[in-house]
């Protein structure tokens, strides 16, 4: 339960600090006093996303903190899977908002973060606000009551997870589908790239071969005259390089005995000779191999446009890209025949994955039909005193395809007069009715959850008189298993709370802030007096005050 609530700073609350009973606990104050804005507070404490307008000073800190006794509702296993081991009986969640707009949450001073906190705030308070009351239109919220109601919820996770599994089968089976018939259309055209690749019979690098073996067939006849020139040069009939050097050395031999260094040049001449002679050769064969063929240098060319050709066409600039062009065709078309196989297998998985999701879904349908019979009775039997006494409910069901929350689709029905037939709830029921059915929905729902502590603000709203009254003691009633802190502008509905708190607005020199105090028991009634008669609380009122609070 909720023990203790502290907020500084947040909208016109400067510091107030609340420490709270167990039971019902009612609140009361003026229009515009501020109950509202405590709500808010306490939402942030939920994960609520902070609006910045609603910090008060912009140059200090907001805090709001909230101490749960947490003793025998099972939270142990939740606050030790995200480190907070150091709670004790105690669970202390509280929400900073630094003057730079940043957030921060902790739970027993643990840096948590809001996804954390927001998954055990919800195991230890509700919050009903006014707007709740729309939700009941919502099929969505009508099937997630059901859903809360259920004898054992992990069947809504297990298929959660069954059909994550299904749709991922889903889509993977559609995407390989997709794949292969964009493959099969591709196939023809596949299949002339791959036979376009096989005559061209490529060669990796040939196309640097073939550039450089036209460059040499495109200056064939230079080519020859420079190796004819160097060849005459070294041993040509009228004049020979090496034969010059063959003299050199031997002049050199010839003074070797008189001169020591001559032998040694003469070696080198003689080496460098053997050289000049190799190269000689060279050049002859050079030449002896380069054959005037015009066909040579035609056909190399053609080779490199049909290149150059299927280069452009592929958009890439060498043979070795292309040849990963190849491979990838090679492996698209293998791709085609592997497809089949894949959608074949992936096809009989899907199926079994569907059979699985179906089963469970079918199971959680059926004990959604059990609860929401259980559900409606109750509901019936938690309405009569509250002016429903011809209610009729049923929770309708319609089969729909595999979704995420299941085959179902629920409608709730509503009859409110005799012989009126049942219709769906939004479209029949009005306000003050709407108010009293989420009244009873709650009080189902907190004693099948086991909720801790379930604030209620002005679900009274559109009723009054023996209504008001009753609803007031269906809130106390509540209260003796759970505790209820209710929001009222009703008596009747605030002399139920074992205790009762007042919102009130106190002005000084430059601001006005919202404060709140527990009633003692001649302040409640002196409360309660002013909402019956308004300003002006006569002794009529103090007694019709002290009849209701039973004084």
């Amino acid at each position: 339960m909720l023990r203790q609530l502290k907020i500084s700073n947040f909208a016109i609350i400067d510091n107030v600090e609340i420490n709270f009973d167990s039971g019902l606990t009612t609140i009361t104050g003026e229009t515009g006093a501020g109950k509202s804005i405590m709500l808010g507070a306490m939402s942030l404490i939920l994960g609520d996303k902070v609006d910045t307008k609603t910090v008060g000073n912009p140059d200090a800190k907001t805090v709001v903190e909230a101490t749960f006794g947490v003793a025998g509702y099972g939270l142990e296993p939740l606050l030790a899977q995200n480190d907070i081991d150091d709670f004790g009986s105690e669970c202390i969640l509280r929400r900073e908002i630094a003057v730079s707009g940043r957030s921060r949450a902790f739970i027993n001073d643990t840096p948590v973060t809001l996804p954390v906190m927001r998954s055990i705030a919800m195991r230890l308070i509700d919050i009903h606000s006014q707007h709740s009351n729309l939700l009941l239109s919502s099929h969505s919220y009508q099937l997630s009551v059901v859903d809360s109601l259920l004898p054992d919820t992990s069947i809504i996770t297990r298929y959660a997870t069954e059909y994550a599994a299904y749709k991922r089968l889903n889509a993977e089976l559609a995407r390989i589908i997709e794949k292969s018939r964009k493959d099969h259309e591709d196939e023809a055209y596949l299949r002339y790239q791959q036979r376009e690749f096989m005559e061209m019979a490529l060669e990796p690098g040939e196309d640097v071969s073939l550039l450089a073996d036209e460059r040499k067939l495109s200056n064939i006849n230079g080519i020859k005259t420079a190796l004819w020139t160097a060849s005459e040069l070294l041993n040509g009939e009228e004049r020979s390089a090496i034969g010059d050097v063959a003299s050199a050395a031997q002049a050199l031999r010839r003074i070797e005995d008189i001169f020591e260094e001559a032998g040694q040049l003469a070696e080198r001449l003689e080496s460098a000779l053997i050289d000049l002679k190799d190269i000689s050769h060279t050049l002859v064969v050079e030449q002896g191999g380069l054959a005037d063929d015009p066909m040579a240098l035609e056909r190399v060319q053609s080779r490199l446009s049909s290149i150059y050709t299927l280069e452009q066409k592929h958009h890439v600039d060498s043979v070795d890209r292309l040849l990963e062009v190849k491979l990838n065709i090679d492996s698209r078309l293998a791709s085609i025949v592997d497809n089949d196989e894949q959608i074949a297998s992936l096809r009989a998985e899907f199926e079994r994955q569907t059979a699985v999701t179906m089963d469970l879904a079918k199971d959680l349908s059926k004990a959604r039909r059990e609860a929401a019979r259980k559900f409606s009775s109750e509901l019936i039997t938690a309405a009569k005193p509250l002016a429903m006494g011809n209610l009729q409910f049923e929770v309708n069901f319609e089969d729909i395809p595999l979704s995420p929350t299941g085959i179902d689709a629920v409608s709730f029905m509503a009859s409110f007069n005799r012989q009126q037939p049942l219709t769906p709830v939004e479209a029949t029921a009005s306000g003050g009715e709407i108010s009293r059915l989420m009244l009873c929905i709650k009080s189902i729902i907190a004693q099948s959850m086991c909720l801790p502590t379930v604030v209620l603000d002005e679900v009274d709203t559109g009723v009054s008189g023996e209504t008001a009254n009753r609803m007031g003691e269906m809130m106390r009633q509540m209260g003796e298993r759970i505790q209820i802190i209710a929001i009222t502008h009703l008596p009747q509905v605030a002399v139920k709370g074992r205790s009762q708190m007042k919102v009130y607005k106190s002005d000084t020199a430059d601001a006005t802030h919202t404060a709140i105090r527990c009633l003692s028991p001649e302040d409640r009634i002196v409360e309660i007096a002013s909402m019956l008669s308004g300003e002006a609380v006569d002794q009529a009122a103090i007694d019709n005050a002290r009849s209701l609070l039973g004084l």
